[in-house]
Protein backbone atom coordinates (compact mmCIF):
# COMPACT_ATOMS: atom_id res chain seq x y z
CA UNK A 1 0.00 0.00 0.00
CA UNK A 2 3.25 2.46 0.66
CA UNK A 3 4.30 1.73 -2.90
CA UNK A 4 0.29 2.55 -4.34
CA UNK A 5 0.36 5.78 -2.26
CA UNK A 6 3.88 6.60 -3.64
CA UNK A 7 3.06 6.20 -7.25
CA UNK A 8 -0.64 7.98 -6.33
CA UNK A 9 1.50 10.92 -5.10
CA UNK A 10 3.98 11.36 -7.77
CA UNK A 11 1.13 11.34 -10.54
CA UNK A 12 -1.65 13.16 -8.48
CA UNK A 13 -1.61 17.34 -9.90
CA UNK A 14 -2.99 18.60 -7.12
CA UNK A 15 0.09 17.10 -4.46
CA UNK A 16 3.35 18.38 -5.51
CA UNK A 17 4.81 18.16 -2.44
CA UNK A 18 8.33 17.18 -3.31
CA UNK A 19 10.81 17.30 -6.13
CA UNK A 20 9.82 13.90 -7.44
CA UNK A 21 5.96 15.23 -8.13
CA UNK A 22 7.73 18.07 -9.88
CA UNK A 23 10.13 15.93 -12.00
CA UNK A 24 7.09 13.45 -12.64
CA UNK A 25 4.81 16.28 -14.03
CA UNK A 26 7.60 17.79 -15.98
CA UNK A 27 8.78 15.03 -17.99
CA UNK A 28 5.21 13.97 -18.77
CA UNK A 29 4.54 17.40 -19.74
CA UNK A 30 8.13 17.27 -21.39
CA UNK A 31 7.30 14.60 -23.44
CA UNK A 32 3.92 15.54 -24.59
CA UNK A 33 5.47 18.64 -26.17
CA UNK A 34 8.08 16.71 -27.99
CA UNK A 35 5.73 14.72 -29.61
CA UNK A 36 3.91 16.89 -30.72
CA UNK A 37 7.29 18.62 -32.31
CA UNK A 38 7.70 15.51 -33.56
CA UNK A 39 4.83 15.04 -35.56
CA UNK A 40 5.07 18.40 -36.98
CA UNK A 41 8.34 17.82 -38.04
CA UNK A 42 7.72 14.24 -39.78
CA UNK A 43 5.27 15.92 -41.95
CA UNK A 44 8.48 17.39 -43.75
CA UNK A 45 9.98 14.63 -45.84
CA UNK A 46 13.23 15.66 -46.10
CA UNK A 47 13.83 15.15 -42.37
CA UNK A 48 11.36 12.52 -41.67
CA UNK A 49 13.96 10.20 -43.95
CA UNK A 50 16.78 11.21 -42.09
CA UNK A 51 15.46 11.26 -38.37
CA UNK A 52 12.89 8.30 -38.87
CA UNK A 53 15.06 6.11 -36.61
CA UNK A 54 14.83 8.74 -33.66
CA UNK A 55 10.82 9.79 -34.49
CA UNK A 56 10.69 6.05 -33.96
CA UNK A 57 12.48 6.21 -30.61
CA UNK A 58 10.55 9.57 -29.43
CA UNK A 59 7.37 7.00 -30.22
CA UNK A 60 8.12 4.21 -27.97
CA UNK A 61 9.51 5.97 -25.41
CA UNK A 62 6.63 7.75 -25.14
CA UNK A 63 4.42 5.14 -25.48
CA UNK A 64 5.73 3.03 -22.75
CA UNK A 65 5.51 6.24 -20.66
CA UNK A 66 2.03 6.83 -21.16
CA UNK A 67 1.03 3.06 -20.89
CA UNK A 68 2.82 2.70 -17.09
CA UNK A 69 1.29 5.94 -16.49
CA UNK A 70 -2.38 4.96 -17.92
CA UNK A 71 -2.01 1.45 -15.42
CA UNK A 72 -1.00 2.84 -12.75
CA UNK A 73 -3.53 5.42 -12.60
CA UNK A 74 -6.19 2.79 -13.06
CA UNK A 75 -4.02 0.84 -9.98
CA UNK A 76 -4.90 3.64 -7.97
CA UNK A 77 -7.65 4.72 -8.77
CA UNK A 78 -9.64 3.57 -5.42
CA UNK A 79 -7.13 6.56 -3.74
CA UNK A 80 -8.62 9.15 -6.40
CA UNK A 81 -12.62 8.02 -5.56
CA UNK A 82 -12.28 6.44 -2.39
CA UNK A 83 -15.98 7.12 -1.44
CA UNK A 84 -16.44 3.93 -3.80
CA UNK A 85 -15.37 0.77 -3.91
CA UNK A 86 -12.16 -0.02 -5.87
CA UNK A 87 -13.68 -1.72 -8.66
CA UNK A 88 -15.90 1.15 -9.56
CA UNK A 89 -13.30 3.65 -8.90
CA UNK A 90 -10.90 2.03 -11.52
CA UNK A 91 -14.24 2.15 -13.88
CA UNK A 92 -14.76 5.72 -13.20
CA UNK A 93 -11.98 6.86 -13.79
CA UNK A 94 -11.51 4.85 -17.51
CA UNK A 95 -14.71 6.51 -18.69
CA UNK A 96 -13.23 9.71 -17.10
CA UNK A 97 -12.89 12.39 -19.54
CA UNK A 98 -8.95 12.33 -19.14
CA UNK A 99 -9.15 8.41 -18.66
CA UNK A 100 -10.60 8.34 -22.26
CA UNK A 101 -7.97 10.95 -23.24
CA UNK A 102 -5.45 8.76 -21.56
CA UNK A 103 -6.25 5.50 -23.28
CA UNK A 104 -6.52 6.95 -26.90
CA UNK A 105 -3.17 8.35 -26.34
CA UNK A 106 -2.02 4.98 -26.69
CA UNK A 107 -4.41 2.97 -28.20
CA UNK A 108 -3.63 3.67 -31.97
CA UNK A 109 -0.08 2.09 -31.39
CA UNK A 110 -1.47 -1.17 -30.65
CA UNK A 111 -4.33 -1.63 -32.83
CA UNK A 112 -2.37 -2.58 -35.49
CA UNK A 113 -0.91 -5.04 -33.56
CA UNK A 114 -4.42 -7.09 -32.51
CA UNK A 115 -6.27 -6.05 -35.62
CA UNK A 116 -5.25 -5.98 -39.31
CA UNK A 117 -6.26 -2.18 -40.21
CA UNK A 118 -5.73 -0.90 -43.76
CA UNK A 119 -2.51 1.78 -43.98
CA UNK A 120 -5.03 4.84 -44.42
CA UNK A 121 -6.46 4.00 -41.27
CA UNK A 122 -3.36 3.62 -39.46
CA UNK A 123 -2.01 7.55 -40.53
CA UNK A 124 -5.16 8.70 -39.57
CA UNK A 125 -5.21 6.50 -36.18
CA UNK A 126 -1.59 8.24 -35.96
CA UNK A 127 -3.17 11.98 -35.78
CA UNK A 128 -4.85 11.10 -32.08
CA UNK A 129 -1.23 11.32 -31.47
CA UNK A 130 -2.11 14.89 -31.30
CA UNK A 131 -4.72 14.29 -27.96
CA UNK A 132 -2.06 13.88 -26.22
CA UNK A 133 -1.42 17.98 -25.94
CA UNK A 134 -5.23 17.45 -23.98
CA UNK A 135 -3.15 15.23 -21.41
CA UNK A 136 -1.27 19.17 -20.23
CA UNK A 137 -4.44 19.63 -18.58
CA UNK A 138 -3.86 17.88 -15.84
CA UNK A 139 -0.33 18.83 -15.98
CA UNK A 140 -0.54 22.81 -16.21
CA UNK A 141 -2.40 25.48 -14.02
CA UNK A 142 -2.49 27.52 -17.05
CA UNK A 143 -4.89 24.83 -18.59
CA UNK A 144 -6.20 24.08 -15.64
CA UNK A 145 -7.91 27.26 -15.08
CA UNK A 146 -8.83 27.48 -19.18
CA UNK A 147 -10.67 24.83 -18.05
CA UNK A 148 -12.41 26.14 -14.85
CA UNK A 149 -13.14 29.15 -16.48
CA UNK A 150 -15.46 27.47 -19.44
CA UNK A 151 -17.41 24.99 -17.03
CA UNK A 152 -18.39 28.54 -15.29
CA UNK A 153 -20.01 30.10 -18.29
CA UNK A 154 -20.66 27.12 -20.14
CA UNK A 155 -24.55 27.84 -19.71
CA UNK A 156 -23.85 31.30 -20.93
CA UNK A 157 -21.98 30.21 -23.83
CA UNK A 158 -24.47 27.54 -25.01
CA UNK A 159 -27.38 30.35 -25.32
CA UNK A 160 -24.97 32.43 -27.84
CA UNK A 161 -24.13 29.32 -29.45
CA UNK A 162 -27.80 28.30 -29.56
CA UNK A 163 -28.40 32.39 -30.94
CA UNK A 164 -25.72 32.13 -33.67
CA UNK A 165 -27.17 28.69 -34.49
CA UNK A 166 -30.66 30.58 -35.48
CA UNK A 167 -29.23 33.54 -36.96
CA UNK A 168 -27.31 31.26 -39.39
CA UNK A 169 -30.14 28.98 -40.24
CA UNK A 170 -32.45 32.06 -41.02
CA UNK A 171 -30.11 34.15 -42.79
CA UNK A 172 -28.86 31.30 -45.07
CA UNK A 173 -32.19 29.88 -45.90
CA UNK A 174 -33.07 34.05 -46.72
CA UNK A 175 -30.37 34.24 -48.53
CA UNK A 176 -30.88 30.95 -50.97
CA UNK A 177 -34.19 32.35 -51.11
CA UNK A 178 -33.17 35.72 -52.60
CA UNK A 179 -30.09 34.78 -54.53
CA UNK A 180 -30.82 31.19 -55.73
CA UNK A 181 -32.84 32.45 -59.04
CA UNK A 182 -29.49 34.95 -59.98
CA UNK A 183 -26.32 32.44 -58.86
CA UNK A 184 -27.82 29.20 -59.36
CA UNK A 185 -24.54 28.07 -59.14
CA UNK A 186 -22.96 29.94 -55.96
CA UNK A 187 -26.56 29.29 -53.95
CA UNK A 188 -27.65 26.02 -55.14
CA UNK A 189 -28.72 24.79 -51.85
CA UNK A 190 -29.21 26.40 -48.45
CA UNK A 191 -26.11 24.08 -47.39
CA UNK A 192 -23.91 26.27 -49.75
CA UNK A 193 -26.19 29.48 -48.44
CA UNK A 194 -25.19 28.45 -44.93
CA UNK A 195 -21.09 28.78 -45.68
CA UNK A 196 -21.76 32.09 -46.82
CA UNK A 197 -23.83 33.02 -43.34
CA UNK A 198 -20.88 31.75 -41.60
CA UNK A 199 -17.82 33.73 -43.78
CA UNK A 200 -20.25 36.56 -42.98
CA UNK A 201 -21.31 36.27 -39.81
CA UNK A 202 -17.92 35.65 -38.13
CA UNK A 203 -16.78 38.71 -40.73
CA UNK A 204 -14.17 36.72 -42.61
CA UNK A 205 -15.85 37.22 -45.50
CA UNK A 206 -13.76 35.03 -48.15
CA UNK A 207 -15.66 36.43 -51.28
CA UNK A 208 -16.13 33.36 -52.40
CA UNK A 209 -19.71 33.53 -52.74
CA UNK A 210 -21.49 36.48 -52.58
CA UNK A 211 -24.28 38.29 -53.51
CA UNK A 212 -25.24 40.23 -56.39
CA UNK A 213 -29.13 41.50 -56.05
CA UNK A 214 -29.83 44.44 -54.23
CA UNK A 215 -31.98 42.78 -51.23
CA UNK A 216 -29.50 40.50 -50.95
CA UNK A 217 -26.38 42.72 -50.62
CA UNK A 218 -29.03 44.69 -47.77
CA UNK A 219 -29.17 41.26 -46.02
CA UNK A 220 -25.64 40.76 -46.03
CA UNK A 221 -24.80 43.95 -44.90
CA UNK A 222 -26.86 43.53 -41.84
CA UNK A 223 -25.87 40.01 -41.02
CA UNK A 224 -22.09 41.20 -41.07
CA UNK A 225 -23.24 44.10 -38.93
CA UNK A 226 -25.03 41.70 -36.30
CA UNK A 227 -21.85 39.52 -36.25
CA UNK A 228 -19.57 42.21 -34.91
CA UNK A 229 -21.59 41.95 -32.07
CA UNK A 230 -23.12 38.57 -31.38
CA UNK A 231 -19.70 36.50 -32.44
CA UNK A 232 -17.93 38.46 -30.20
CA UNK A 233 -20.05 37.97 -27.30
CA UNK A 234 -18.53 34.59 -26.12
CA UNK A 235 -15.35 36.31 -26.35
CA UNK A 236 -16.58 39.04 -23.71
CA UNK A 237 -18.10 35.95 -21.61
CA UNK A 238 -14.86 34.26 -21.32
CA UNK A 239 -12.81 37.31 -20.68
CA UNK A 240 -14.60 38.42 -17.70
CA UNK A 241 -14.78 35.16 -16.13
CA UNK A 242 -10.92 34.27 -16.46
CA UNK A 243 -10.51 37.87 -14.77
CA UNK A 244 -12.49 36.90 -11.91
CA UNK A 245 -11.12 33.11 -11.80
CA UNK A 246 -7.74 34.53 -11.68
CA UNK A 247 -8.70 36.96 -8.94
CA UNK A 248 -10.30 34.46 -7.06
CA UNK A 249 -7.39 32.22 -7.39
CA UNK A 250 -5.12 34.98 -5.91
CA UNK A 251 -7.34 36.12 -3.11
CA UNK A 252 -7.26 32.42 -2.02
CA UNK A 253 -3.62 32.02 -2.73
CA UNK A 254 -3.66 35.00 -0.41
CA UNK A 255 -6.09 33.82 2.35
CA UNK A 256 -3.83 29.84 2.68
CA UNK A 257 -0.52 31.93 2.76
CA UNK A 258 1.50 31.65 6.01
CA UNK A 259 3.73 33.80 8.13
CA UNK A 260 6.71 33.17 9.87
CA UNK A 261 7.28 33.94 13.84
CA UNK A 262 9.77 36.89 14.54
CA UNK A 263 10.62 34.86 17.83
CA UNK A 264 10.19 30.62 17.11
CA UNK A 265 10.20 31.13 13.22
CA UNK A 266 7.44 28.61 13.12
CA UNK A 267 4.69 29.32 10.38
CA UNK A 268 1.62 31.23 11.31
CA UNK A 269 -1.06 31.18 9.10
CA UNK A 270 -3.37 34.50 8.22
Amino acid sequence: MKIKQTLYNLLDEDQNNSKGDAFVHYFISGLIIINVIALFLESYQNINKDYQTLFWYIEIISIIVFSIEYLIRIWTADLEYPEVKPYRARLKYIGSFMGIIDLVSVLPFYLPYFIKIDLRVVRVLRLFRLLRLLKLNRHSNSLKLITQVFKRTKADILITVFIVSLLLILSATLMYNIENEAQPEAFSNIGEALWWAVATLTTVGYGDIYPVTGIGKVLSGVIALLGIGIVALPTGIISSAYIEEIQHNRKKAQDNSCEHCPHCGKELKK
